[in-house]
């Protein structure tokens, strides 16, 4: 990894005053005032605060050069202690840009922290804050010893990476492909050996160079230990001096990781109570039911001039490390978990228990847990007799961002619905469609409610083709814009066609441009792109469209060109974005391709697709660049401080770490937050992650990419019990 740009100067202080040794001038705070206590600046912090920045202590006037390094230091306490400060330099007139934040738990006794970051601007106007805003108690913040040090050296991020032979940590199925990556200065082919638990050595050969990998700028060998095929527990790779960490040969670990990925949805639910006899350690009130401080979904108005309504939006699932609940984003992983009930139906794989509230009713837990959010989308539709009836909101959230941590439950924000958009209602057109189909035998009332909703999204997005989610509303919640809706639709056809059978939309498919384009590009699909989930449906799924053996034969397609990327890859990756730039949650974009992968193995039973989808885990769960898993729990080293307000036990150790199966976002190249840009900047693809709460760009959690996540194990998990 390059380091950042080097200092333009001497070093200098930009701080006044910074050690209070002269009184408190001219540092500022709101609302109480500065007071010295033993030489520190403390200040009464009140109770019941709505935002980080209703409290502030600061100094403004701070000089920025563009391209200097500073080192932002400061000892600071809390008492109570587990308060969390949000320290951060950044302009202090509008659009009040960040340029560095961290947000430390303090304690009582206090601590000292130091921070290094590149000033992306030069500016005047700077300030250096402390906002400690927030908290339902109220408590004492004290702060000596700032420092604003101009001119320093870079501090160069280096990640531990351990061994350098690269794993799956997890486990290998015992008939599939067994590889490993190899980190070496070496240009020739090394010896390898595969140790068993007791150190025995059960195989041995040589690898094969591969020069350098451009994914992470490493000259890399492969090893490829296929050929054994005996089970058992802690084996390790042996090669160039180096011993790779532990690994199973067996498929155990899949099935559960397809019961916990699928468990963390429960986790995510908004409007109940989270219960710890079925989730030991993560129990909650619920959350966002108009219960004080919450201002609640029960009544929830729209943003000023949207609509004069109000909507009963309790429920779904909230969608990531915040508190807001997005139709789009809802809309492609509920399409998910649905499209894994629906393959478990055509391969008989059976789906796992849950332990959900609902589990015992004799509906399968997947579809509970689905429902939970369908209800959810079905409630973000504009009631008949409204102005734009039938569509569907994109979104509801709080009206400012609030700060971590924070429970769903104390979360003091109004809530607003935001406007309608094509998208919006084409998703719950496709998801509720999609629901009818595969509800019908378990509740018919619900399967005929679904399937009206959806006529009326799709005929309302007909009559409203063009209204788009706007890229500037992002303050409280993410945008989630999308200009661009015509797979949308087709997606939304394609449900609606496969459920009813009718001409319609079989019509408006084969009119459509989307059906014959080629829809699987470096990621298959996400929210914002969602032709290949209609495209895989309707060859999946039977139906009697015109011209299905070319549906098929696009999916297959596109399953070649995903298979032979990964097969150049150093890392047995299915993905190559344009330019080596990784995409936010690429990790979800590796797990949609290989589920194009898994899709052409069902169609055609060539085990070399199912070979790439069990490989394109390997990445995930530890063969990579930074040699650990990016699923919680699973592997030696795992990610566990993924950004979100309530597992935030990296912040406040009162609170739990995310839960087991939860999946990190990964390498996001263009590293958008102040702390990734700290650390990272110059990284090369792979390198473009890092394990900390406040890295919310490739850091996050979000139930598209954990439904991604379990669509694939449960893949996994049915052909390793078959094989």
């Amino acid at each position: 990894m390059a380091p950042s740009a080097p200092a333009l100067a001497d070093e200098v202080e930009q701080v006044v005053n910074g050690g209070f040794a002269s009184g408190t001038a001219p540092w500022w705070s709101t609302p109480n005032p500065l007071t010295l206590t033993d030489g520190q600046a403390c200040t009464a912090v009140p109770g019941n605060t709505t935002n980080k920045w209703d409290v502030i202590v600061g100094q403004n006037d701070i000089d920025l050069v563009e391209g200097e390094n500073y080192r932002f230091s400061f000892r600071a306490s809390g008492n109570p202690g587990g308060s969390v400060a949000r320290a951060l330099v950044g302009l202090s007139a509008e659009p009040y840009t960040t340029y560095f934040e961290a947000s430390p738990a303090l304690t009582a006794a206090g601590d000292t922290y130091s921070f290094t970051f590149a000033a992306p601007a030069t500016t005047d106007q700077a300030q250096v804050a402390f906002q400690i805003g927030g908290s339902a108690d109220p408590w004492t913040f004290c702060v000596d010893d700032v420092s604003l040090l101009g001119g320093v050296p870079p501090e160069v991020y280096v990640p531990d990476t351990g061994p350098r032979v690269r794993v799956n940590q997890v486990g290998y199925l015992p008939d599939g492909p067994k590889r490993a990556t190899l980190v070496t200065d070496a240009t020739a082919a090394l010896p390898w050996q595969l140790k068993n638990a007791a150190g025995a050595v059960v195989a041995r050969g040589t690898s094969t160079p591969r020069g350098v990998d451009v994914s992470s700028g490493q000259n890399v060998h492969t090893i490829d230990f296929s050929r054994y095929r005996k089970g058992g527990s802690g084996f390790t790779l042996v090669a160039d001096g180096e011993t790779s960490r532990p690994f199973d040969l067996g498929g155990a670990a899949y099935a559960q990781l397809r019961a916990d990925s699928l468990k963390f949805f429960y986790t995510q639910r908004s409007g109940i109570e989270i219960r710890e006899d079925l989730r030991p350690g993560y129990a909650r009130p619920a959350g966002h039911v108009d219960v004080a401080p919450n201002q609640g979904d029960g009544n929830v108005p729209c943003q000023p001039g949207v609509c004069d309504y109000r909507l009963d939006v309790t429920g779904g699932w909230y969608d990531a490390g915040d508190h807001g609940k997005y139709v789009v984003n809802g809309g492609i992983s509920t399409w998910q978990l649905l499209s894994e009930y629906e393959r478990s139906l055509r391969t008989r794989a059976g789906t796992p228990a849950l332990a959900v509230p609902e589990s015992g009713n004799r509906v399968p837990d997947i579809l509970d847990e689905a429902r939970w959010e369908l209800d959810f989308l079905l409630k973000m539709q504009v009631p008949a007799g409204q102005p734009l009836a039938g569509m569907a909101h994109h979104k509801i959230h709080d009206q400012n961002w609030t700060g971590l941590p924070l429970l769903p439950h104390l979360d003091p924000q109004p809530r607003e619905l935001h406007p309608v958009s094509t998208a919006a209602t084409l998703n719950l057109a496709a998801t509720a469609a999609q629901a009818a189909r595969l509800y019908h035998r378990y509740d018919p009332a619900f399967a005929r409610k679904a399937l009206a909703a959806a006529k009326t999204a799709f005929a309302a997005a007909q009559a409203d083709p063009a209204r788009y989610a706007p890229v500037t509303d992002g303050t409280g919640g993410g945008a989630y814009n999308d200009d661009k809706v015509d797979d949308d639709f087709y997606w939304a056809a394609a449900e609606l066609y496969l459920t009813t059978g009718q001409k319609q939309y079989a019509d408006f498919l084969l009119a459509s441009p989307v059906h014959t384009a080629d829809v699987f590009g470096s990621g298959a699909f996400d929210w914002g792109n969602t032709a290949a989930a209609g495209r895989l449906d309707l060859a999946l799924v039977p139906n009697k469209l015109p011209g299905l053996d070319r549906v098929r034969a696009s999916v297959v397609a596109g399953a070649d060109k995903y298979l032979a990327i990964q097969r150049a890859h150093g890392y047995g990756v299915p993905y190559a974005p344009a330019n080596n730039m990784w995409d936010w949650g690429s990790n979800s974009a590796i797990l949609n391709n290989m589920q194009v992968l898994a899709s052409a193995y069902d169609l055609t039973r060539r085990p070399v697709y199912r070979d790439a989808v069990l490989e394109g885990m390997d990445y995930l769960l530890g063969r990579n660049a930074l040699n650990q898993s990016y699923v919680t729990g699973y592997g030696e080293v795992s990610s566990h401080n993924q950004h979100s307000r309530w597992y935030a036990h990296e912040l406040d150790p009162a609170l739990p770490n995310p839960p087991k199966g939860s999946l990190a976002g990964g390498a996001n190249s263009s590293i958008q937050d102040p702390y990734a840009q700290s650390k990272l900047t110059g990284c090369v693809a792979q390198f473009c992650y890092i394990d900390d709460i406040q890295s919310w760009s490739t850091n996050e959690l979000t139930i598209n990419w954990n439904s991604a996540l379990a669509w694939n194990a449960a893949f996994v998990a049915s052909v390793a019990g078959r094989h």
